[in-house]
């Protein structure tokens, strides 16, 4: 008898032992689950995510769907990395063709270095363009801006144009809530095609700078500029506008300029991924990166490739300051906005070209 209450009493607690171990099993799973989400960088628009150095080949964010947009991705930041993202587009240009980028404001600005874009721009034969800005410092004025585009090297490996030294021109913005027209340099037009490299930071402003401010602000008169900034109100001042419509009329700007250039075809970008501060190339004396470098994307979709920019750089250890600066400035409604007007899709899949 005493033998058979020891076997149940054995079987009872090895049955405890074995339900407790399972529970505290269950219990580590769901709090490292939790752990999980609390540290997972907020993404908004593709539905998966990855650190840059644990980004596999291809990284679907979009259930595999074939019309979503390709971006694709290197870890290499250098000339070679930057020819070889560009090279992996299929993409060739048709007549006279535009380098768009931000020749950065002195004297400390974490602007594209002339030595790691010269390849590229070699490979299309082309012209760097840039405009004026509206808000003072060394590249409000023509003459100074093109002496910090020599400053700063970039009138030794191309040809060099302000597209607005001669003033404005306008745009027809289809689609959008705020603006109607959008005004670019005169000489906008002078050019067929247009490769848009951009350095991906925050903004002070915007909340963050990539493809679409590139070719908004970036493209923008100096008018065009306070246009943007005020919402449509006015060609003089950027400053004062609401930072919703400011928001939304970067995004129709953007839209105005694929429009133009064939809905996209003519035109493609390719966003680098280093010296990731806060602050824009637009601020001489920008704040310390808090990110460390992560790689290089190239896309023919403005909206894709800030996403997947967005994407990359929240999910990066250190990325709290600029999480906090998008979020403060509302940025990621330019994204929600110019998918709204077809200028691009948030969805998209993410290739590794170093694999």
């Amino acid at each position: 008898m005493k033998k058979v209450i020891y076997m149940i009493m054995t079987v009872c607690l090895l049955l405890f032992i074995t339900a407790c171990g399972a529970n505290a099993s269950s219990d580590s799973d769901s709090s490292s689950a939790t752990e999980q989400e609390e540290n997972a960088a907020p993404v908004d628009g593709s539905k998966s995510s990855a650190p840059a150095e644990n980004i596999p080949e291809t990284l679907d964010t979009s259930e595999n769907n074939s019309e979503d947009s390709i971006v694709y991705f290197t870890s290499d930041i250098s000339p070679e990395g930057m020819l070889a993202i560009y090279k992996a587009l299929g993409w060739t240009p048709t007549g006279n063709v535009a380098v768009k980028l931000s020749t950065g404001e002195p004297p400390a600005s974490n602007y594209l270095r002339p030595e790691l874009i010269k390849d590229v721009v070699d490979a299309v034969n082309g012209t760097i363009v840039e405009c004026n800005t509206a808000y003072g410092g060394s590249r409000s004025e023509t003459a100074m801006h093109y002496q910090v585009a020599e400053d700063h090297g970039f009138t030794e490996i191309a040809d060099f144009q302000i597209l607005d030294e001669n003033g404005s021109m306008t745009l027809p913005v289809n689609g959008g809530s705020v603006l109607a027209e959008n005004y670019v340099g005169a000489a906008f037009a002078d050019y067929d095609s247009y490769v848009v490299l951009s350095h991906f930071k925050g903004h002070a402003m915007a909340g963050f700078g990539g493809a679409i401010k590139n070719i908004s602000i970036g493209l923008g008169s100096s008018e065009g500029k306070c246009w943007i900034h005020s919402g449509g109100k006015s060609l003089s001042s950027p400053w004062g506008g609401d930072q919703t419509a400011f928001t939304e009329s970067m995004a129709e700007a953007g839209k105005s300029v694929s429009d133009y250039l064939g809905n996209g075809e003519r035109i493609i970008y390719i966003n680098v991924l280093n010296n990731i501060s806060i602050d824009c190339d637009c601020d001489g004396n920008p704040a310390e990166p808090d990110i460390h470098d992560i790689g290089i994307l190239a896309s023919t979709d403005p909206v894709a490739i800030d996403q997947a920019s967005i994407d990359l750089c929240f999910a990066a250890e250190g990325s709290e300051s600029l999480q906090q600066r998008v979020e403060r400035q509302n940025g990621l409604h330019t994204l929600e906005h110019a998918e709204e007007i077809g200028l691009g899709s948030r969805t998209y899949d993410l290739v590794n070209i170093d694999e």
